[in-house]
Formats: C-alpha cells, sequence, structure tokens
C-alpha cells in the first residue's frame, strides 16, 4: 500500500525577518518530524515573508535569503521539505526549495507571476519554464506556486500528465470576502477533473494592508475536502494519503487518459525510502466550517491590525471616539485585536457635540474596558476663529469652520501619539473615502486605517455581528453624523447609504460608468453627483493611510487613478 504523510506548516511571517521566519519554519520542520511526516511544505516565499517588493532589488536580501535556505538544508534529514523564497540564478524566480537528505534536490520556478490587484510579481521576477515531477520511492508529486494552480492547463495538467499522483501548491494568497470560497470551488474542480490530490497550502497573518486567512486544503482525487487549515490562525495539518486512491479514480474515470504530453518528461529521483507509520488519527475535516460574510470580515480587520501593530513594534493605538458608528467599530476591533490595555480612547467634544454621543462614548469605553482621555476642542477653535476674523471678514460661516475643527482633532491625536509613541488609527470608511467626506489632515490624520475598505452599510452589519452587546444600541439607530455643526447629518451631503453604496460598488468593484449604473435604476442626478465626488477626492485619497483590504477593489493598490483626469465618463 503506498501511503504518504503530509505536513502543511499555515505560518505567519514577517517580511524581511530572515531570521525570525527560518527560526520559525526549524521549529515547524521539528513539530511535523514528531508526526513521523515524510514531506514538510512551507508557504510561497517563506524564508523572505510575503511580498518583499524593492528588497527584492538589493543583492544582500537574495544572499541573506540563501544563507537560511542552506541552515534548513543542513537541518533535513531523512525527510523531505519545500519551502519557498526568492532564487538568483540567471534572472530573479520566486521559486520553491526540494530538499532532503541534508541536499538541495531542485528548484522550481513560479511560471505564472500574478500583475494584477496588489501583486506586482512582474515587477521582480522572471517566469520559470520547467515542469518537473518528484518520484519518492515510488510516489510521484509534483510542486507549483499559487498562481501556477489558478490556470486550468499548465503546469498542472503537464505535471498530472507525466505521472505527478499529487500536487503541493505553495501559496501566499490575500484575502477578501467572498473568495475563499470561489478559491475552494477552483481548487475541488482542478482534484477532480485531473483525478490527483491536491494540497494548497496558504500562509497567514497580516502585512501591510494584505491579510492572508489560511484555511489551506487537501482534496482527495475526488474532488473532496479531506482537511482544511484554521482560519486566520497558524496551523499544522497533517494527513496521510493514500496514494491508491489515485490510481482507482483515474480507473474509473481516465479524464486524463488522452491528454498529451508536451515537451520533455522530467522526473527528478529523490534518494528515499518511505517509512512505516505509527496509526494516529491525523486529517481533520470537521474545521471546514462555512464563515459568514460578516465574521470572516471581522477576523480579517482584527487580524490586520494585530498583526500591523505587533511587526511594527507598537505597544499601544489610539484613536478618537464621536459616539458614532464608525469610531465605536474601530474600538471594539481594536479591543477584539490587542486587548483592552493597549487601546486608548480620546473623546474630543465641541459646542456642537450632542449629550447623547457624550453618553454613547462613555458607554462604550465602560463596555470596553478601556482608558478615556476627554480633551475638549472649545477653546481652541475658538481661538481659530479670533486669529482668522479678519481674513475671513464679512465671509459666512461654511465647510471651512467645520474642517478647522476636525483638523484641531487630528493634531491632538497626533500630539498623544507623538508624547506616548501610540499608533493613531483612522475610523473613515470606504464610502466617506470614495466620495471625499473626510477631511484631509482630519480625520483622515493617523498612521492606520482600519476599516478604508469596509463599506458604511457593512460597517453596520459587521459591527451588530461582533457587538454582542458592547456598542450602545442607540449608535446602531440613530442618523450618522459629523456634529460640526448645528443639526448636521450625512445626509444632509450625501445619498442615503444603502443608495450611495450600491453606485459605489458598481463604479469600484465592477467598473461601471454613469450611463450603466444608471440603468440599474438609479436616478440620473444622484448617479452624476457620486461620481463626480468619487472623481474629486482622488488626491485625497493618494494621501490616506494605508489600511486593510478586505474587498475584491480596496481603495489602496487596487485602485491607480490619474488626479489630473478630465475624462467624465
Amino acid at each position: 500500500m503506498r501511503t504518504l504523510r503530509l505536513a502543511l506548516c499555515q505560518i505567519n511571517l514577517v517580511v524581511g525577518d530572515i531570521e525570525g521566519n527560518l527560526e520559525k519554519i526549524l521549529s515547524y520542520i521539528d513539530k511535523a518530524v514528531t508526526k513521523q511526516a515524510e514531506i514538510i511544505v512551507f508557504p510561497e516565499l517563506a524564508i523572505t515573508g510575503y511580498n518583499p517588493e524593492d528588497l527584492l532589488f538589493y543583492p544582500a536580501f537574495i544572499k541573506k535569503a540563501e544563507e537560511a535556505l542552506n541552515e534548513i538544508i543542513k537541518n533535513v534529514k531523512d525527510f523531505i521539505v519545500i519551502a519557498g523564497l526568492p532564487v538568483k540564478k540567471d534572472d530573479l524566480y520566486n521559486s520553491a526549495a526540494i530538499i532532503a537528505n541534508q541536499s538541495l534536490i531542485d528548484v522550481y520556478h513560479k511560471i505564472y507571476l500574478p500583475n494584477y490587484s496588489v501583486f506586482d510579481e512582474m515587477r521582480y521576477f522572471k517566469p520559470g519554464s520547467r515542469i518537473p515531477v518528484y518520484e519518492y520511492d515510488g510516489v510521484f508529486f509534483a510542486v507549483n506556486i499559487c498562481e501556477d494552480i489558478f490556470h486550468p492547463s499548465l503546469p498542472g495538467l503537464i505535471q498530472v500528465a507525466n505521472s505527478a499522483e499529487l500536487i503541493i501548491n505553495i501559496s501566499a494568497s490575500p484575502f477578501y470576502a467572498g473568495k475563499y470560497q470561489k478559491k475552494t470551488r477552483m481548487l475541488t474542480t482542478r482534484a477532480y477533473d485531473m483525478g490527483v490530490y491536491v494540497c494548497y497550502l496558504n500562509m497567514v497573518g497580516g502585512q501591510d494592508e494584505i491579510v492572508f486567512d489560511g484555511r489551506s486544503l487537501i482534496i482527495s482525487p475526488s474532488g473532496d475536502i479531506m482537511a482544511m487549515g484554521k482560519a486566520f490562525e497558524e496551523d499544522l495539518i497533517i494527513a496521510d494519503l493514500d496514494i491508491e486512491e489515485v490510481t482507482k479514480t483515474r480507473l474509473r474515470e481516465p479524464k486524463i487518459r488522452w491528454e498529451i504530453c508536451f515537451g520533455d518528461r522530467e522526473i527528478i529521483k529523490i534518494p528515499l525510502k518511505r517509512k512505516a507509520k505509527s496509526k494516529v488519527v491525523l486529517s481533520r475535516k470537521e474545521s471546514a466550517y462555512e464563515m459568514t460574510e460578516e465574521e470572516e470580515i471581522f477576523k480579517a480587520l482584527t487580524t490586520g491590525l494585530r498583526d500591523y501593530v505587533n511587526k511594527n513594534g507598537f505597544k499601544k493605538v489610539c484613536l478618537g471616539l464621536s459616539g458614532g458608528i464608525d469610531s465605536s467599530f474601530v474600538a471594539l476591533i481594536a479591543v477584539e485585536a490587542l486587548g483592552r490595555d493597549r487601546v486608548i480612547g480620546v473623546f474630543m467634544p465641541s459646542r456642537y457635540t450632542s449629550k447623547e454621543s457624550r453618553q454613547d462614548v462613555y458607554e462604550l469605553v465602560k463596555n470596553l474596558g478601556i482608558e478615556l482621555i476627554e480633551i475638549s476642542i472649545d477653546e481652541l477653535f475658538e481661538e481659530y476663529l479670533k486669529s482668522l476674523s479678519d481674513t475671513f471678514k464679512d465671509l459666512p460661516q461654511d465647510v471651512t469652520e467645520e474642517n478647522i475643527q476636525s483638523r484641531i482633532r487630528g493634531n491632538i491625536l497626533m500630539a498623544v501619539s507623538n508624547k506616548f509613541g501610540w499608533l493613531v488609527i483612522t475610523t473613515g470608511n470606504k464610502s466617506e473615502l470614495s466620495v471625499g467626506y473626510a477631511t484631509l489632515y482630519g480625520d483622515m490624520a493617523g498612521g492606520y486605517a482600519v476599516i478604508k475598505d469596509v463599506y458604511k452599510t457593512q460597517v453596520y452589519r459587521v459591527a451588530r455581528w461582533a457587538s454582542r452587546g458592547r456598542i450602545p444600541e442607540r449608535v446602531f439607530k440613530k442618523p450618522p453624523s459629523a456634529e460640526l455643526k448645528p443639526g448636521q447629518i450625512d445626509q444632509d451631503t450625501l445619498p442615503p447609504y444603502e443608495v450611495l453604496d450600491r453606485i459605489l460598488y458598481l463604479h469600484i468593484e465592477k467598473c461601471m460608468g454613469q450611463q450603466e449604473i444608471i440603468e440599474k435604476d438609479f436616478d440620473r442626478d444622484t448617479v452624476k453627483k457620486v461620481l463626480q465626488m468619487v472623481k474629486r477626492a482622488e488626491f485625497k485619497r493618494r494621501q490616506a493611510p494605508l489600511g486593510i483590504k478586505v474587498s475584491p477593489v480596496c481603495l489602496g493598490k487596487d485602485w491607480r487613478f490619474p488626479i489630473t483626469n478630465r475624462f467624465g465618463g
């Protein structure tokens, strides 16, 4: 009976921390060896972290990764390790090292280099051209990297046509809501269509604006999920694969029998014998449950914030609390991500702050158990008005005075940040940032925009799911307001958020222009106004802090529009 014990090491890595990543890789090798794993797998660019971006231009960085690889090789004995790293040969490649018996057996180079969304791999790497298959004591397996398996033909089909019974895909696949379900359908289809085990390993954790959700998969030749890694957590997934299942499946359903094998058949023999293993229950299918969109988004936001704060060495975060849904939700995320002792709320009331907002701030702080600092902005605001009175003589008050209040608050938050070393996290959502309903150098001031990619209607839904009574009920029900003038509500300036968010979704995620959106039964004047606001706000978005991607198109690397732009359609 041909069986194989596989270990997928779903780990959280830090870009550039090659020593720390190496230490974690070696520790997981030790854990997998104690479980008698024969093939131990690590994610795409595991040694350097994903994505190193322009660090890849520095020879010293590539050399350090090579030194780490050599250290791994020394620690690999009578088993196989597969680990991702950048490799410099004739050019630079995104590669997977195949290691056994304290030797580098082979290096596979990624063929399909993604250059869309947050990806920019063509800037750094040359595509590979070899498609080898590896023989391990009568078991034939192949390795490919992330995007390679998203393509329905190469390299997977050639690998299977050249005898592969197991495809190991190492990945760094960023999260967005709903992507996992699509990816799972694709991977199970690949396994079923080719009659092959597919073992997909994704990394986990936050890196700047992207989050990796893990949820690695081991899929049988019949397309069934055998085991799944935890969501948004590190995990060691171990399973015993009965390789004879591949033979049985292909005899019953010989879908690949007539596939033509292009090119030379390259089989690389690994000089190891498979070992007898003690019987233990290893595969874990019970963790494979469907998350709701609200749970997915909330876990992504907490993971992204936690890793950004911890990996960059911040001890605490602070944020402005207004009594509104956005700041309440961000405070809740911060407490879940970091713990109540690391979150500081700053309440900055003015003459326009309602007593209800004050009450809601204090109730929220009590429910979350966080520290609160209260600093009134009224005296500072009055000083601004006096100082500008001659310059603004005979001119009515307008948005200028509203923005002054927001900028005073931004200055206060940055002052406490400078004094205590806290990271200011901003509370603006995707709806506001899309149309510029935010104050540059005011409520946009800060180091990390937690809900930058969450529409206002999503904020309400996800906050409701996560609150468990901690966000005051009135916060969900009162009309949203910046409280920068008497009786102000957001709908004085914007369409209802249910309408606004749908227009923005069609424009941003679906690339629809004005007329196409109008044809979806939206008011012409409303659509025209919204799209004009989106266009005018581009200069603000360029100056906004980075934030966590949770949608297919975030207003960061996904969104690259010219500021100087006269196209009106």
